[in-house]
């Protein structure tokens, strides 16, 4: 485990590089800001064609952990563990048990838990090894296990949220496209649908996208198509960067409000959904239920602060929404203002504490 000093302001606290031949274990822990608590993000398993490439998705996810825990209201810094999945066979248990020890070394300064491609099962293995770590499995009573349902919730929330804010009607009321049908995309199809909106979904999986439709009545789109889809929101729910310059100008949606981390190609993209008149509900804003439940697992909540947590989530995208028209810029640079002044400050505000 080999740490990388930052290079500028700009920069992270600290970048990990992690390497353990015999296991397979190839990655990177960034710890983008511990000012307001402990480094926390998930850890992300995934096919990445270089180290590079991981390591720069690492940073992006991390800068926006820390802007997700700090507008959330939690004692929270942000951080990210992006790993590369081995080629060919591999022990998976082994694999994680190293990552476990290479988050011990860290002396608590990352808290880890599930992200894209990592299970409850994995963080198990982690936490046989180091005690930072969340989305173990459930006590009676208490948060933990799989963080992804309060993660659609959250979103589900938002939703509910921007409908009201930028359509002045209800979710029910609404056509939602979803594209990706993963944990959170899924679970968000099921709160939709007994909500009573009209789905239109958009999944690789040809089987998870007829099951989902089967049980929500959504029409079926394919992942290009779903772009185009005549639609009231559009819900990114699968890996990022799916809004640039060449996507924005397909959307037919009013409102963009999705789970996928980093949505936007580049800051820019925001400025363009502003000016076709899109609501954008900020990624780390409404998709930030899964930090909350691990949040609450870590230091010990009970359920019933995370579900009021959760039904802050509206209250805290309204500040966002104000901030924006207020200073007459897009809904993500007032996000990240408002993100990185509550860092600056090394304390959570009254508004969003509670």
């Amino acid at each position: 485990m080999d740490s990388l000093p930052a290079q500028d302001a700009q920069s992270p606290e600290q970048v990990v590089r992690l390497h353990d031949a015999a296991t397979g274990l190839d990655g990177v822990v960034v710890l983008h800001s511990t000012r307001l608590g402990p480094a926390a993000g998930g850890c992300r398993f995934w096919s990445y064609p270089d180290a590079d490439a991981a390591g720069e998705d690492a940073l992006r996810l991390a800068q926006g952990m820390s802007y997700k825990n700090a507008l959330a209201g939690l004692p929270l810094g942000g951080g990210k563990a992006v790993l590369r999945r081995p080629e060919g066979a591999f022990d998976r248990a082994a694999l994680f048990r190293a990552f476990g020890d290479a988050i011990g070394q860290l002396g608590g300064r990352y808290i880890t838990a599930e992200d894209v491609g990592t299970t409850v099962g994995d963080m198990a293995e982690v936490a046989r090894r180091t005690r930072h770590v969340a989305g173990l499995p459930p006590q009676p009573g208490r948060p933990g296990g799989d963080p992804s349902p309060w993660t659609a919730l959250g979103v589900f929330r938002a939703m509910q949220a921007a409908a009201e804010h930028r359509l002045g009607r209800p979710i029910g009321d609404c056509t939602v496209a979803i594209q990706g049908l993963g944990s959170v995309g899924a679970a968000l199809a099921g709160l939709l649908h007994e909500a009573g909106a009209r789905l239109i979904v958009a999944e690789p999986r040809s089987a998870v996208a007829a099951a989902v439709a089967t049980r929500t009545g959504a029409d079926i789109a394919s992942l290009a198509a779903v772009l185009e889809a005549r639609c009231d929101i559009f819900a990114p729910c699968a890996l990022g960067g799916v809004l640039t310059a060449r996507t924005i100008p397909r959307l037919r949606a009013a409102i963009v409000c999705g789970a996928a981390n980093n949505q936007l190609g580049c800051a820019a993209d925001g400025d363009a959904l502003a000016e076709r008149g899109v609501l954008y509900a900020p990624d780390y804003v409404a998709n930030a239920g899964g930090i909350i439940n691990v949040c609450a697992e870590y230091l010990g909540w009970g359920q019933a602060e995370v579900a009021a947590r959760i039904a802050g989530i509206p209250d805290r995208l309204r500040q966002v929404w104000a901030e924006a028209d207020r200073a007459g810029i897009a809904v993500n640079r007032a996000a990240d203002r408002l993100a990185r002044a509550t860092i600056a400050q090394g304390r959570l505000p009254e508004m969003v504490a509670s």
